[in-house]
């Protein structure tokens, strides 16, 4: 249980898919105008990973090496194929909304690395708690900045007016740079709150500093031996 629980977690902050991983950044960018179109993109991808992890763990033992690849993508393919219909019968607004953004599922790289990384290596359980963790971080990351952009760039949240009134929206913020943006801020703000908590541990001798906070390059790591 344990183990389960913290394949599930990780993907709500420590490995958030666009925020640490970087992954699935092109849905981040081209859907999230507003929050609900970011939280329906987050669920259509949420569908799709927990369901392509769970199947291919199940399957994991008698695919050939040569041409797991393939089968990766033709079974994301027919559960997207699912989620299409069903968006169409149910929530067609928002099918709308998303655009070709919903087939494309099909290729993000969350749905195909997290089959390659994890699925295909992991017991049944673990791959769905994996696919559910990822998918809600996910998730919430699209609807946070899908909410961020909205109300900035039009004053509402979730088709709501929010704002006082006189007040003039950022139109950049619902435009291609607000993504970029928005993105750019938000990774600046968590890679600092970050280094701030590993900078607090390391003055009170909790733990052994790594290299830098993101586990890569040595320039964190050199700038603070000069201070």
């Amino acid at each position: 249980m344990n183990r389960f629980m913290q394949e599930l977690t990780k993907g709500l902050w420590k490995e958030l898919p666009p925020f640490r991983l970087l992954l699935g950044l092109c849905p981040v960018l081209a859907v999230t105008k507003s929050a609900s179109s970011g939280i329906g993109m987050g669920m259509a991808v949420l569908f799709v990973l927990t369901l392509s992890n769970m199947l291919i763990s199940m399957v994991r033992n008698i695919i050939p090496s040569k041409v797991r690849i393939a089968c990766f993508i033709t079974i994301s393919a027919t559960l997207v194929v699912a989620v299409e219909l069903l968006m169409q019968a149910y929530a067609y607004p928002l099918y709308l909304q998303l655009g070709i953004f919903v087939p494309l599922i099909v290729v993000n790289c969350i749905i195909l690395g997290r089959a390659e990384a994890f699925a295909a290596k992991n017991p049944v359980h673990l791959a769905i708690a994996d696919g559910l963790g990822m998918g809600l971080g996910f998730t919430m990351s699209l609807t946070f900045l899908g909410s961020i952009r909205e109300i900035l760039g039009a004053g509402t949240w979730f088709g709501h007016p929010v704002m006082w009134d006189g007040f003039q929206p950022f139109t950049i913020m619902v435009e291609a740079p607000g993504a970029f943006l928005c993105l750019g801020l938000t990774l600046a703000a968590m890679n600092y709150g970050t280094h701030r908590q590993i900078m607090k541990k390391s003055r009170e001798g909790s733990e052994e500093l790594p290299a830098s906070p993101c586990g890569g390059c040595r320039a964190c790591a050199m700038g603070r031996n000069k201070d």
